[in-house]
């Protein structure tokens, strides 16, 4: 990034933030806050680390399926920095970036071969996701009296959209040189590895599905800890569209149109803007603090360093 624009994200988040605090009642939101119960929070800490933890042995496997071997307590550090960093730099990707930076020297091809184990292993957790929005949306009527916010339409459009440019850019490039004709070959052979191969698919499905669960739950548990219960049906509903807001690269991991998005979204089950609010602000804390030990691993990382220069 731009050393004049390095500042941008931050700003328009602390911009947005206020925002939503500004149209919001803040008499009720200090209310839900104080409405905070601690079971539903300590609930909501071990569900982010079974999150981590599960996630970094999906990421163990994929690198492994592609000749990278990683020992599980290395993938588990490596993820809960990764976790941390992409709570707190832009685009909600820097911290996937430093993690292929990070493992170039385990192999040869240096941080090429993380990279690649990285995307294929973030692309096995958004199929599920993406995989419960489609069959939620058009369950929407069903669950929720009124219309979705989202038409199903739009999202298969999008997806079909995106999918023929990312075909039409790989043309491109391989036409230009820009990319090997064997690169396609390539890819496809290695996503067949990552993702069919030998029960592949079984394993990746199971994690994926364990992980995507254990975001939606942590919402759910937020929201009850503000005193905002909400129902089985807005785990497949509104709670997914709150974490489709976050893939909007705008700011640092998703905050402020997660909350946004709650604010609009909370009303539909009977709850206030504030609830909303103040669900998706306690979300954001309980992720960023599960991720916590992620710090402590840079620190002492850090201080390995110092004793060592020293």
């Amino acid at each position: 990034m731009f050393p004049r624009t390095r500042f941008l994200p931050p700003l328009l988040v602390t911009g947005l933030l206020a925002l939503l605090l500004w149209r919001s009642d803040l008499t009720a939101l200090g209310q839900a806050f104080a409405r905070i119960s601690a079971g539903p929070v300590i609930a909501g800490l071990c569900l982010v680390q079974l999150q981590v933890i599960l996630s970094a042995l999906r990421w163990r496997f994929t690198a492994g399926r592609l000749g990278q071997v990683i020992n599980a307590p290395r993938a588990i550090r490596e993820y809960y920095v990764a976790s941390l960093l992409n709570q707190s730099l832009p685009g909600g990707m820097g911290g996937d970036a430093i993690r292929a930076w990070r493992m170039r020297s385990l192999g040869a091809g240096g941080w090429k071969l993380p990279a690649k184990a990285i995307v294929y292993e973030r692309l096995s957790g958004q199929a599920i996701f993406f995989l419960m929005l489609a069959l939620g949306l058009p369950l929407w009527p069903l669950l929720i009296e009124g219309p979705s916010p989202v038409h199903v339409g739009w999202v298969v459009g999008g997806v079909c959209v995106a999918a023929g440019l990312l075909l039409a850019g790989f043309g491109w490039a391989t036409r230009r040189g820009v990319v090997a004709s064997h690169g396609l070959t390539d890819l496809f052979r290695d996503a067949a590895e990552v993702f069919l191969h030998r029960g592949a698919w079984l394993v990746q499905a199971a994690l994926s599905l364990v992980v995507v669960a254990a975001y939606v739950a942590v919402f759910l548990l937020s929201s009850h800890a503000v005193g905002a219960a909400l129902p089985w049906q807005a785990a497949l509903t509104i709670i997914p569209l709150c974490l489709l807001s976050m893939l909007i690269p705008v700011g640092l991991g998703g905050w402020g149109t997660r909350e946004a998005a709650a604010m609009a979204l909370w009303p539909l089950f009977g709850y206030s803007p504030a609830d909303g609010l103040a669900a998706s602000l306690l979300y954001g804390a309980l992720s960023l603090i599960g991720a916590a030990p992620g710090l402590i691993i840079l620190v002492v990382e850090a201080l390995g360093d110092d004793h060592r220069a020293g």
